[in-house]
């Protein structure tokens, strides 16, 4: 299923959020991305509609099966290549903003050959 990078990134804030806190709200996200309240509740909108989130009466958000699973491969491409950019010299902030850009972009081929490779040098990701 192709899903677009916005997409993606709201789902990733979904995620990282609730593993902060227990109830994630629009305004959660907004906040986490940068984002407005109308553009984060139209996305959450479209999140619903696909199936990716669900929302209470209380306005919590949480990630459907599907929309977690979208949510931690995004977590862990974001996590991997932003520290084999830190373990290569990349200064973290640039690390953290190309690896966001990366995220998207790099087949799961790829992914899963990089995460061989560290491992085989004995590079930490967790």
């Amino acid at each position: 299923m192709v899903i677009h990078e916005s997409a993606e990134d709201y789902l990733e804030a979904v995620l990282m959020l609730s593993e902060k806190n227990v109830a994630v709200r629009s305004i959660d996200v907004a906040a986490q991305l940068g984002f407005s309240k109308p553009s984060v509740s139209i996305a959450m909108k479209k999140l619903r509609e696909n199936g990716y989130v669900v929302m209470d009466a209380s306005g919590f958000i949480k990630l459907t099966e599907s929309g977690r699973a979208i949510a931690e491969s995004t977590y862990e491409k974001h996590k991997v290549i932003s520290k084999v950019l830190i373990a290569m010299g990349v200064p973290a902030d640039i690390a953290l903003q190309d690896a966001c850009r990366m995220e998207h972009t790099l087949s799961p081929q790829s992914f899963e050959a990089i995460k061989k490779y560290v491992t085989e040098q004995g590079l930490v990701l967790e």
